[in-house]
């Protein structure tokens, strides 16, 4: 099994989900390296076994509670989660705490200057983040500016001094806002990515209300006038029969006119619905699909020398497809169609599309069963495949007998 569909089993479905599961993992992989980097610097220097208890209990509470304010803070973030303020006390106490105890040590003389740089730096380095995320932009950076500037006059004060000190310094200036940045836009990130797949969803939906509408129109169009009149002449037959007029013949044969010219225009309106011109679909695939936020690409290849049957034909092939992507790939971006010959003496619509769920649920909708039947008509078939990283493809086939 490749590298590609383990990342896709673990990440689940391509889409907003995914994205946020990543950033969250980050959020952990973070905290593991923090741990990581205090269990080192207890192996290559020499606290004391009271200092490295300590320093191991303390690095435990800090790494602690900076996976939970991480989660809670993204959380919050993306309007998931309340303002965690006691997960960000408690962070800045144990990070205060971890600062003043490293500065202890050196007090002691348990540990040298470039022992304590490196401490400096990377409790300083991991502190900046999560606050940053928690809160609102200036306050988070005034709370991240605040405590490095604390802990390094601390660290001055008892002793730190030359080179060490500079490290320290120079390291912190560039890191701690390295960290705070990457954290806030991480969180950025996420929630832009599922705001643009709810506008895309909306945008998706709305393409699809849209052509219910156009066919809702065309009915009101052809119906409206020809049922006002049905309704009046209907009506003045109803009297003339109750005055025993004639005339009510007349008027009931009227009736039945307009009923049967009623009949003969929404068949026309459904024809017009139900034939699918190829032209027409290509160009309305690509409207609707690009109003919904996924680059559509086609290629019409031999589509004008086809006979009217097999452009019809198809025509149903890049609707259905085009509906399909609308209401199943909610993670496209893009879908692309082309018409061409094929070796095999066939013509051949190829319809592929990104986004699409790797372990689809049982469907019962009658789309694709529905195209079979109508490529069945002119000698056709079809097939799909579903790719692990997400593509589908359709395939609609015609022979060239069948298409002339």
């Amino acid at each position: 099994m490749s590298v590609e569909t383990w990342v896709e089993r673990l990440g689940g479905p391509d889409g907003p989900e995914r994205y946020r599961r990543y950033t969250l993992a980050t959020v952990v992989f973070l905290a593991a390296a923090e741990a990581a980097l205090w269990a080192f610097w207890l192996a290559t220097s020499e606290p004391g076994t009271l200092g490295s208890a300590l320093v191991a209990a303390a690095g435990a509470v800090h790494v602690t509670v900076q996976g939970l304010l991480a989660r809670a803070a993204l959380l919050h973030y993306l309007g998931a989660g309340p303002l965690p303020v006691r997960l960000v006390a408690l962070y800045v106490a144990a990070t205060v705490t971890m600062a003043a105890l490293g500065c202890a040590l050196l007090a002691s003389d348990r540990i040298g200057e470039r022992d304590l740089a490196p401490y400096l730096v990377w409790l300083l380095m991991f502190y900046a983040g999560p606050p940053m995320l928690a809160l609102p932009r200036r306050q988070g950076a005034a709370l991240v500016g605040a405590v490095p500037v604390v802990a390094l006059g601390a660290a001055a004060a008892c002793g730190l001094s030359g080179e060490p000190l500079a490290l320290v310094i120079g390291a912190s200036l560039l890191m701690v806002p390295f960290m705070a940045t990457a954290i806030r836009v991480s969180g950025w990130s996420v929630r832009l990515i599922e705001e643009l797949a709810r506008a895309r969803a909306t945008q998706a939906r709305l393409a699809v209300a849209e052509e219910r509408l156009r066919f809702g129109r065309d009915l009101h169009d052809v119906l409206g006038r020809n049922l006002a009149v049905v309704a009046l002449k209907s009506e003045l037959a109803v009297e003339l029969a109750r005055r025993g007029r004639e005339e009510a013949v007349a008027q009931m044969e009227e009736v039945q006119r307009i009923a049967q010219e009623s009949q003969r225009e929404i068949r026309a309106v459904v024809r017009g619905y139900r034939t699918a011109d190829l032209h027409a679909e290509l160009a309305g695939a690509r409207s609707v699909l690009e109003a919904a936020g996924i680059d559509c690409r086609i290629e019409n290849g031999p589509a004008a020398r086809l006979p009217a049957r097999t452009q019809a034909a198809l025509g149903w092939v890049v609707r259905e497809g085009t509906t399909n992507v609308l209401r199943h790939a909610q993670g496209a971006s893009r879908c692309e169609v082309s018409v061409r010959a094929t070796v095999s003496g066939s013509v051949a619509l190829l319809m592929e599309n990104d986004g699409a769920d790797a372990d689809p649920r049982p469907g019962t909708g009658s789309g694709l069963p529905g195209l079979r039947e109508r490529l069945a008509e002119v000698d056709g078939a079809l097939s799909t495949e579903r790719r692990p990283d997400g593509i589908f493809r359709l395939t609609a086939r015609i022979p060239w007998e069948a298409a002339e």
